[in-house]
């Protein structure tokens, strides 16, 4: 593969604006969109995604990819058949050679970028294909293709489900409180200020994303002014995915954390209606942080803290470690949501802070059912008593008497 296939020239049209052509000018007669070629058939269908940034980057990702591969094979959107789809699915957990497809995060416009930074797990590939499916399915529709090769799936709804029946990258109270203890310690003897202003910031980072479970996009884009105080009680309001505003309560917690972060940019403990200045700021105290800023400093904390935890209980933690090393921003959402119902927030609360416009998507954060159906199936055992536990209990306790 060549340093064109790789670089920007193949696919520069999906990183610009949608094409304003005259229909006639479209090669296909009947096709009723207004592109030259299939990047600009893409950028059309990406364009139906411009009022949500995050999901209009996401199925960029998986399209740039596909036309990638695509590259490699000298095909075109319309002359993918059924058998090419498992050939990708089967390259996105196995992009080969390395050294043309995987490599580090670096810059678009950069040679060295690559389009993959390691396989694809089951679940993202599932995911690559759910948004390809929709790719095609519009271009059909849009009569840029004469046909959906998903469509030939046979199997197609157990492989494109990408739903979980629970939430799972979250962490578990335990880890979480040690998380938030390592987090809260105080800054050693003779910091710098540069040091103990980005202790700071991370707590409120973390704590933030914690207590009010916020997407990374929504972090980054909060403002002082978001904060406000109604009849005596405090309440953040945001903007969220699709342009969906909400107010969300803030617990006592959050305004603690929030008056020792603006104490730190010498500001009083509490934000005025007019403070348009951002939340999260640089080691200026003044510019706010992107979105990929704070998405590597929170990363960055995370392999900071794994460190740490190995080093404190080594081997006995492992499975933790390894769960540190794996966290990304957006499980600190899922963990916020999981202890929130865990501590017996109603269903109704906890989606309008989730801000789902489902409650069967917010129901996936329940798992005290689980716990329940565990503690009954315990009593299920080889000995016919349950578990050893459970051995030498009465019968009205739920074991079984020895004979």
């Amino acid at each position: 593969m060549s340093e064109t296939v790789m670089g920007q020239e193949v696919v520069q049209g999906l990183y610009e604006a949608a094409p304003d052509l005259p229909a006639e000018s479209s090669p296909r007669g009947a096709s009723h969109i207004a592109a030259r070629d299939d990047i600009e058939a893409v950028a059309l269908w990406l364009a139906e995604y411009r009022a949500s940034p995050n999901t209009r980057r996401a199925y960029r990702r998986e399209a740039e990819r596909l036309l990638l591969w695509l590259a490699t094979r000298e095909l075109g959107l319309a002359e993918v058949r059924r058998d090419h789809l498992d050939a990708f699915e089967a390259f996105l957990g196995d992009p080969r050679p390395r050294e043309r497809w995987v490599g580090a995060t670096r810059p678009r416009r950069d040679p060295r970028w690559r389009p993959f930074r390691g396989p694809l797990s089951p679940a993202s590939r599932r995911q690559s294909l759910v948004i390809l499916q929709g790719l095609f399915a519009w271009l059909a529709e849009a009569g840029w293709i004469a046909h959906n090769p998903f469509r030939l799936m046979r199997d197609k709804r157990r492989r494109l489900d990408n739903r979980q029946s629970r939430i799972e990258r979250y962490l578990e109270r335990p880890l979480w409180d040690w998380l938030w203890q390592w987090l809260a310690r105080e800054p050693p003897e003779g910091a710098s200020p540069r040091t103990r202003f980005e202790i700071a910031r991370r707590r409120l980072v973390f704590g933030f994303a914690y207590l009010l479970a916020p997407r990374i996009s929504e972090m980054a884009a909060a403002r002082m002014s978001d904060f406000q105080r109604r009849e005596g009680r405090w309440w953040w309001d945001v903007v969220g995915k699709g342009g969906k505003a909400a107010r969300i309560p803030v617990p006592p917690d959050m305004m603690r954390l929030l008056g020792d972060w603006r104490g730190h940019l010498g500001l009083a403990p509490e934000p005025g209606p007019d403070e348009a200045a951002p939340l999260l700021r640089g080691l200026d105290g003044r510019r706010g942080l992107g979105e990929n800023r704070l998405y590597r400093l929170m990363r960055g904390v995370f392999d900071e803290a794994a460190v740490a935890l190995a080093v404190e209980l080594g081997d006995a933690a492992g499975r933790e470690v390894a769960q540190l090393r794996r966290a990304t921003p957006h499980w600190l959402r899922h963990t916020a949501l999981t202890h929130q119902a865990q501590a017996g927030i109603e269903l109704r609360y906890l989606a309008e802070t989730a801000r789902h416009s489902r409650l069967d998507t917010t129901a996936r954060y329940l798992h005290a059912e689980d716990a329940e159906w565990h503690r009954q199936q315990a009593r299920h055992g080889l000995s016919g008593g349950g578990s050893v536990e459970q051995a030498g209990k009465g019968a009205d306790e739920g074991g079984s008497r020895t004979l």
